[in-house]
């Protein structure tokens, strides 16, 4: 059998099976009694929610990981891949164009093959357990924005990736990865004004009491603002959030309308103080140098792969291809992919400690996050006992009652 093929068959079952032992170990951990330190904000009857919702979200992540799992490998059996490529060659179309439409049919196969999953997990599970508030106009309205999104923004990355490998030979990955980096900046540069509203609307925050306590926080951490907004996001769900957009001269933070409701002002400068706690730490500069090297060794990895004849073999394609090689690296990428992810993922919950403690040290009052941590895990009902097999593999942020723990260490 093609080596090829059974690193990617393998890869592919061994991720799955990694995602239904978590969720199976994730699930056997959640534990009948509430821990003490969340009696102020679950009852008995919320604490039950919060494990029915736990079960009810691992048993639909296990079936939609076999289904994409079996789908795919389903494809690859079948001779999909050469399949699509017959039917693309038939078109008789530009080398660039061939490459579009055979990237972009697999993109919006899997899109459909998934929305049944995604209109299951919106209109059941999130409804179910009362944090659903997407009407079907707004969910179709996402969809069709993020397609066409996906469509532009994607389709000039791919075509610009295809040319570069296509003209510029053995330096066409240094090129490749030129363009992805600055391409990935200006996104995030243009991200806040032109591409996040049109999913949400971003009012000023009104003049008052929070806004001025942000701002008072923001000016004696040095840390500068350009706009705080509330964001709607009680337009699709109840959960609470708040993130930052930009960078430079377009740094902004948005406040979830849920978030303004449920937290008290201390609670959410202590929420502010957290995300500024990742800027002042370096972590946002750390994170982008580390996304800018992962890109580069990517594409170099990507560039040695991409003609050669074993892989394309594994498909049964006869007539290799840059735009086939690309769909295919990314497949037998999948295992470096996983272990990038865990490590990835221990630095983040590295970070987070050290944002809290930023947070707790420049507000002078770590009660206030502990606070704010519990409420968020109330109002979104979340696990409160993780299993570490879990939080190892797939975890961004610690469990939240290991950064409660923490940050009673830093009390006065």
């Amino acid at each position: 059998m093609n080596s090829y093929l059974v690193i990617i068959v393998a890869s592919l079952i061994v991720a799955w099976l990694l995602g239904i032992l978590s969720n199976t170990m994730n699930t056997r951990a959640l534990t009948p009694s509430l821990p003490e330190e969340f009696s102020d904000v679950f009852d008995a009857e919320k604490y039950r929610q919060s494990q029915a919702y736990t079960r009810a979200s691992m048993r639909f992540a296990s079936w939609n990981d076999t289904y994409t799992t079996a789908i795919v490998l389903l494809f690859i059996w079948g001779g999909g891949f050469h399949l699509l490529d017959q039917a693309v060659r038939a078109l008789d179309l530009s080398a660039l164009s061939t490459g579009l439409v055979y990237i972009g049919a697999l993109a919006l196969a899997s899109g459909i093959l998934n929305l049944p999953f995604e209109t299951y997990h919106t209109f059941v599970l999130e409804k179910t357990f009362g944090f659903n508030t997407t009407s079907l106009g707004t969910f179709v309205m996402d969809r069709l924005k993020g397609l066409i999104l996906t469509g532009v923004i994607g389709g000039v990355l791919v075509a610009a990736i295809l040319l570069f490998f296509q003209k510029t030979g053995s330096y066409g990955w240094l090129y490749c990865w030129g363009f992805a980096v600055l391409f990935s900046l200006g996104l995030t540069y243009v991200a806040p004004t032109w591409i996040l509203p049109l999913f949400n609307t971003f009012t000023p925050l009104k003049a008052g009491e929070l806004r001025s306590a942000l701002e008072a926080y923001a000016e004696s951490a040095g840390f500068e603002l350009t706009g705080i907004f509330v964001i709607d996001g009680s337009k699709r769900s109840t959960k609470s959030n708040a993130f930052f957009t930009g960078f430079g001269k377009r740094r902004r933070i948005a406040l979830f309308d849920t978030l303004i409701k449920e937290m008290t002002t201390d609670e959410i400068v202590a929420v502010l103080a957290h995300e500024v706690g990742h800027a002042q730490l370096g972590h946002i500069k750390k994170r982008l140098f580390t996304g800018i090297v992962k890109t580069g060794a990517v594409f170099f990895l990507m560039s040695l792969f991409l003609d050669s004849h074993p892989l394309f073999d594994a498909f049964g394609i006869k007539q290799p291809s840059i735009y086939a090689g690309l769909v295919f690296f990314m497949l037998l990428y999948t295992p470096i992919s996983l272990v990038m992810a865990v490590i990835s993922n221990r630095m983040s919950r590295t970070h987070e400690y050290q944002a809290d403690a930023f947070a707790a040290s420049s507000t002078g009052h770590p009660d206030s996050l502990i606070s704010a941590l519990k409420k968020l895990s109330a109002t979104n009902l979340s696990n409160l006992t993780p299993h570490p097999f879990t939080v190892w593999l797939e975890y961004s942020h610690p469990p939240v009652i290991d950064r409660i723990k923490a940050l009673h260490s830093l009390r006065p």
